[in-house]
């Protein structure tokens, strides 16, 4: 169906606060900028104090599009995934997947010797990005794989959410054992990398980190059709000339796609794919993925902004992790999915 009128309404009030918390998102630092010589920067007029040039196109400028494409892309995952599990509670983080694409992180970062540490590896440029997305990605397709067989043996939802959440355990495990016979330097490397970082994208690659999230979401927004198909119940879907192993490849490819990116270059960032898409079929009251896809992008992107903000304590040298922020906020709508899980289940039938 075309998005209605309150639909369209709702989806531009949301893209209007995904600009303002953008600029806000700009301004706000430990170096205070006006906002007048803030517009002009972003309109490549000329201005005298080159290191506010430097600060806004250098640090505050990849950041925010950074933060919008996080957004966008662990809340895409986090929608697709509870459309083909049919279950409220999962996402990327609950069913292991971003553990999996942590642990194709670590295969790199911890495989031995100071030349494979992420600074290393960056500094070969596009190359170097390339192989830090597609450990990642092999690693949260290798998990998500793992938990589509599962699915075809299990069919109860929240048993399966528990299978995940077991992978995900054993993934951790891993990367565990791993960190406990590496060098200190390459430790230290990663576990900074596990708090998650907006900042961290340099502007150089978030040309590759942008290519990759866009691709991913094209395939999602691709797929529309055949989430729907899925939310009528896999028999129903079949009847209408789904082919629901395509599909479930199609998603798998697109989830991996996203989830490992992000998780590669930002860290892994917590509760933002099931917490969002919940907040946007409360907002929108559809279950329609034509429609939701763009909500859930506009959301996501709207409280990435919001928790960026928060994290870098405005007027402060302090920079909070990311992860910790997202999950201060997103924890408690987890909560809310828990207690009122029975109002949720039409969602997805």
């Amino acid at each position: 169906m075309a998005p209605s009128v309150s639909h369209k309404a709702i989806l531009t009030g949301l893209a209007i606060l995904v600009v303002f918390f953008f600029v806000l998102d700009i301004m706000l630092g430990s170096v205070k900028i006006p906002f007048d010589q803030i517009l002009k920067i972003l309109t490549g007029q000329q201005t005298d104090n080159i290191a506010w040039i430097f600060i806004i196109e250098k640090i505050r400028l990849p950041k925010a599009v950074t933060a919008v494409l996080v957004g966008c892309g662990l809340s895409v995952s986090g929608l697709q995934m509870q459309t083909l599990f049919r279950n409220p509670l999962a996402g990327p983080s609950e069913l292991g997947i971003t553990a999996g694409a942590g642990l194709g992180v670590a295969a790199v970062m911890l495989a031995g010797g100071s030349s494979a540490s992420i600074y290393a590896i960056r500094q070969l440029g596009v190359s170097g990005s390339w192989l830090i997305i597609a450990m990642a990605s092999l690693g949260s397709a290798l998990v998500l794989s793992i938990i589509l067989l599962i699915a075809g043996r299990i069919r109860d939802n929240v048993i399966l959410l528990i299978v995940g959440v077991m992978i995900g355990t054993i993934t951790l495990s891993v990367v565990s054992i791993w960190q406990y016979f590496s060098q200190p330097e390459q430790l230290q490397e990663y576990i900074m990398w596990t708090f998650g970082s907006l900042g961290g994208v340099t502007q150089y690659h978030l040309y590759v980190l942008s290519g990759v999230v866009s691709f991913g979401l094209l395939i999602s927004f691709a797929s529309s059709k055949a989430l729907n198909g899925l939310l009528l119940g896999e028999n129903y879907a079949r009847s209408m000339g789904l082919t629901i192993g395509r599909t479930r490849l199609i998603i798998l490819a697109s989830t991996s796609i996203l989830t490992g990116s992000i998780t590669a270059f930002c860290g892994p960032i917590g509760f933002v794919g099931i917490a969002i898409p919940h907040i946007t079929r409360s907002l929108l009251g559809t279950s329609d993925h034509r429609i939701l896809i763009p909500g859930v992008c506009l959301v996501g992107t709207v409280l990435l902004l919001i928790c960026d903000i928060i994290a870098q304590m405005p007027g402060t040298q302090t920079v909070l992790p990311i992860n910790v922020v997202t999950s201060l906020l997103g924890a408690p709508v987890v909560i809310w999915v828990i207690i009122s899980r029975n109002n949720l289940r039409s969602s997805f039938s």
